[in-house]
């Protein structure tokens, strides 16, 4: 099988399968999501993905019934039913339920829906051109819901400029990407921005703040302006499929390039963490 989709027990292709009208997800974008990738049926940093989707609908009070055991084991057998000649994203999501439209909470179980389908992982040497963005987004970037739209426009401007992703910043305060997060190296220190409401507790930014370290990088968790940034010795977009990539242009400026040794060595720990995970080599699943 090419591709699996999964709604509350029910499997088929992804294009065969279908959703009711009353799902909370159609109404309100009432849920929330995670993603990994695996590769040869290994599911990627799962455990971490898992406690993030924990947290997120925590949040939301969703009624998600599934233990982290059972949801886990849920992907897996499913990741086991689909071709693995390719890098698959897995992807989830849980919806506070099915009813007819009103704001409040419905009675019954939250929806699981679940899609699994190749996609490569980004090369390790490919290089970004970014864009910056006013980030009007709310005030809960910390939950991955699924109410994305500033996320999508931000990420077609991206697209329309020629560029791979989109900085958000709120005045003169980077915080992340569209679907991304975002650090930079400066003077030998690995900057990220620190974990609040106002960024996603990204699964690749974990581990690059604990691989900087390992390297003999200093750690800063702290808020970087756009003119830092701009600034930056070197500039990393980081996530799931994107491990840790350097950022060559934003706004059309050149930018990093100065720091090349200890970009090199956060991203063969990144890659190296990586096969020792999965026990294959990222290079024949990334382009």
């Amino acid at each position: 099988m090419k591709n699996i989709g999964y709604y509350n027990g029910k499997t088929g292709p992804i294009e065969e399968m279908t959703i009711p009208m009353n799902d909370r997800v159609v109404y309100f974008g009432d849920g929330v999501y995670d993603a990994t990738y695996a590769v040869n049926h290994v599911i990627f940093a799962l455990e971490d993905h898992i406690d993030r989707f924990f947290r997120s609908f925590s949040k939301l009070k969703i009624p998600f019934a599934m233990s982290k055991e059972e949801l886990a084991k849920t992907l897996q057998d499913l990741v086991n039913q689909v071709d693995n000649s390719e890098s698959l994203m897995v992807y989830w999501q849980t919806t506070r339920g099915t009813g007819m439209r009103n704001h409040v909470f419905p009675d019954g179980p939250a929806n699981l829906f679940v899609t699994i389908r190749p996609n490569p992982l980004t090369a390790i040497d490919r290089t970004l051109k970014l864009i910056t963005v006013e980030d009007t987004r709310f005030l809960h970037c910390d939950i991955k819901t699924l109410n994305l739209i500033p996320s999508v426009m931000a990420a077609q401007a991206a697209k329309e400029a020629g560029c791979q992703e989109a900085v958000f910043h709120r005045g003169e305060i980077v915080t992340e990407c569209a679907h991304s997060n975002v650090s930079i190296i400066k003077s030998g220190v690995f900057c990220t921005a620190p974990l609040n409401n106002l960024i996603l507790p990204g699964t690749a930014r974990k581990h690059l703040v604990a691989l900087a370290a390992q390297v003999g990088m200093q750690v800063s968790e702290k808020p970087f302006t756009v003119a830092e940034l701009m600034d930056a010795d070197e500039v990393i977009v980081h996530s799931s499929g994107t491990l840790c990539n350097a950022a060559v242009e934003i706004d059309g400026k050149r930018v990093g390039g100065r720091a090349p040794e200890l970009l090199k060595k956060l991203q063969d720990a990144a890659v190296k963490q990586f096969e020792d995970y999965t026990k294959v080599k990222f290079a024949d699943y990334a382009k």
